[in-house]
């Protein structure tokens, strides 16, 4: 039996790869193949746009796959029942660093357009057809019309569109096209999401939820490093003052009673200005070394 795993294609692809890497996997993709190879004998990978991955998954052509909350929330909407899909996971990453995604209503800066109640009347471009809708609906925004976008949205308005709705991650493009954020219309970040009757199989349900284990444990140590050091006990409250920790620090008694082990979690960022910290606090014997994963 093999577990049938959707990898999404496209802009999320080499962090998806790139995070399975930290969590243990290594998945191998081809020019020439929608089929990656990966390590691990019981999982049979395919490579699937983000847009269509919650369909797949749905219909049980993929077991589970790796998705926007966006697409997830675009392919639910306007269904009176929806039970075939469970998000299993929530990672958040994404193809520029590991923060959520915004949707954004967005218009030229010298339009009229100020505030989402401007655009009654009007036409908006996106991708996002079926969220864009429900949020102008919830907001009582009569727009003209949702248009789907087939790609580079971000240059329609104002001959093509009145305002677009489009993903940002740092507003840099959007800037770049003179174009002003008026609201955030949805937060995304990426979910594991599988198919439910898929886990109502004992294997299935058992190989997936390992994988979200190891997912959320690569998540988890990004950005975070280990750091070890020996300390004499009369030092020690100085040394525990300065180290922030996940729960809190490991102390080890060494073979001289007079001395203890320290061991600890902290942001990577902070490592430059605490080691000196540290050392000048009486740590001896300090050792900073990686994390590929926590599991809480």
């Amino acid at each position: 039996m093999k577990l049938r795993l959707g990898i999404p294609k496209g802009s999320l692809e080499d962090a998806t790869i790139q995070l399975f890497a930290r969590a243990g996997f290594s998945i191998y993709v081809s020019s020439r193949s929608y089929f990656p190879t990966i390590d691990d004998p019981e999982i049979e990978c395919m490579l699937i746009r983000a847009q269509e991955m919650t369909r797949y998954v749905c219909e049980g052509v993929l077991d589970a796959g790796l998705t926007g909350l966006d697409w997830v929330a675009e392919h639910t909407l306007g269904r009176a029942s929806h039970t075939c899909v469970t998000s299993l996971a929530d990672l958040v990453y994404s193809k520029q660093s590991f923060g959520k995604v915004r949707w954004v209503l967005a218009a030229p800066e010298d339009s009229r357009f100020r505030s989402p109640t401007d655009f009654a009347g009007a036409t908006i471009a996106t991708e996002l057809v079926q969220v864009t809708r429900s949020y102008f609906e919830k907001l009582k925004v009569p727009v003209k019309r949702v248009e789907f976008s087939w790609g580079a949205t971000e240059v329609k308005p104002p001959i093509l569109a009145d305002g677009i709705v489009e993903a940002t991650e740092t507003g840099s493009t959007l800037r770049a096209n003179r174009l002003s954020i008026l609201d955030t219309v949805l937060e995304s970040n990426t979910q594991l999401i599988v198919n439910n009757e898929s886990m109502a199989d004992s294997w299935k349900k058992t190989k997936i939820d390992n994988i979200a284990l190891l997912l959320r444990a690569a998540i988890e140590a990004h950005g975070r490093v280990g750091l070890m050091l020996n300390v004499r006990r009369k030092d020690l409250d100085k040394i525990l003052v300065l180290l922030p920790a996940l729960q809190r620090p490991t102390i080890s008694s060494l073979s001289d009673e007079d001395w203890v082990a320290v061991n600890t979690i902290i942001e990577e960022r902070t490592v430059r200005d605490l080691i000196p910290k540290v050392k000048a606090a009486g740590g001896q014997g300090i050792v900073e070394y990686p994390l590929n994963k926590i599991v809480v």
